[in-house]
């Protein structure tokens, strides 16, 4: 929906906003860096996260991945789920369901939701829609991964397997180390249909992005109070966070960014190119909505 506001913003104001929120920083500094009121960066954040879900959905299609790794985040929105109590309807967990191809490093799909059957459902039915040929999918323990996966894909449409990490115990943690995982001891592997190659039964890029998700989006940042109040908000930030990181942000191994590098673009974005998008997306809206009064008298 077209926000009367944003037109107080010029595009270089916009452009500095974004690249506050995609680099660390909460909605408070971002409006203090910037100079803008809180409720401006939250507007410019719900336009901008619709626009870029879309160009995700539009642009990351018909894809020639070979390997692709499955991983869930966890975050909270308003509180976290096992304080929860009587607050309001959708405050609790927020786990991001993310696949990222293992050898472009593209955020393939992702989704913002519960750490349910459903979920993994609608998660792995979306990467499968974005492929076009067979894959080789390596997931960690979650036994709903293997129900979604073969009901999605068949048993002998996909080389699929589980990496199992075993940890060690967590009673003598103290300190800082309490907000850590235990300590890995061992991996089990667990080959679930067709023939997956052992050599690339791995989560490392998909737990590495999940580091990298954590550094670049204040919303995931533990013990800090920067944490989502709303639902959709949550859902906004996520979205322009993968598509900077896919489109716009060269990765330091590849040299280019993951969309180049899996040929669904052949230019690195820039965030100066989001916003233009952003202003034309706009001015469509405000045209259509006086077509529309025009229609009505």
């Amino acid at each position: 929906m077209y926000n009367a506001s944003m037109r107080k913003l010029t595009i270089d104001e916009r452009t500095t906003i974004l690249r506050c929120l995609t680099e660390g920083n909460s909605i408070n500094s971002t409006s203090r860096i910037c100079s803008v009121s809180k409720l401006t960066v939250l507007r410019l954040l719900v336009d901008v996260g619709t626009l870029c879900a879309d160009l995700h959905d539009e642009l990351v299609q018909n894809l020639d991945s070979k390997r692709v790794e499955v991983d869930e985040l966890w975050s909270f929105v308003g509180c976290k789920g096992k304080s929860k109590k009587a607050g309001k309807i959708g405050d609790g967990d927020a786990w991001t369901w993310v696949g990222i191809d293992a050898e472009s490093k593209l955020i393939v799909a992702y989704l913002v939701g519960l750490r349910e059957l459903s979920y993994a459902y609608d998660f792995i039915g979306d990467i499968a829609d974005r492929m076009r040929h067979r894959i080789q999918l390596t997931s960690d323990g979650l036994k709903m991964y293997v129900t979604a996966v073969l009901d999605t894909f068949g048993l002998d449409n996909i080389d699929f397997a589980q990496l199992v990490k075993l940890y060690g115990p967590s009673e003598d943690r103290a300190g800082q180390a309490r907000y850590s995982p235990a300590e890995c001891i061992g991996c089990l592997v667990r080959p679930m249909s067709g023939e997956p190659d052992p050599k690339y039964i791995s989560t490392s890029f998909s737990e590495r992005m999940n580091l990298t998700t954590r550094m670049c989006n204040r919303r995931f940042t533990r013990l800090t109070n920067a944490f989502s109040k709303k639902w959709r908000n949550h859902e906004h930030a996520i979205a322009l966070h993968y598509f900077i990181y896919n489109f716009c942000r060269k990765h330091l191994t590849l040299g280019t960014t993951p969309a180049m590098a899996a040929g669904i673009t052949d230019r690195v974005w820039k965030i100066e190119d989001l916003v233009g998008m952003l202003v034309e997306r706009e001015s469509q809206n405000k045209c259509h909505g006086r077509i529309n009064r025009a229609d009505r008298t």
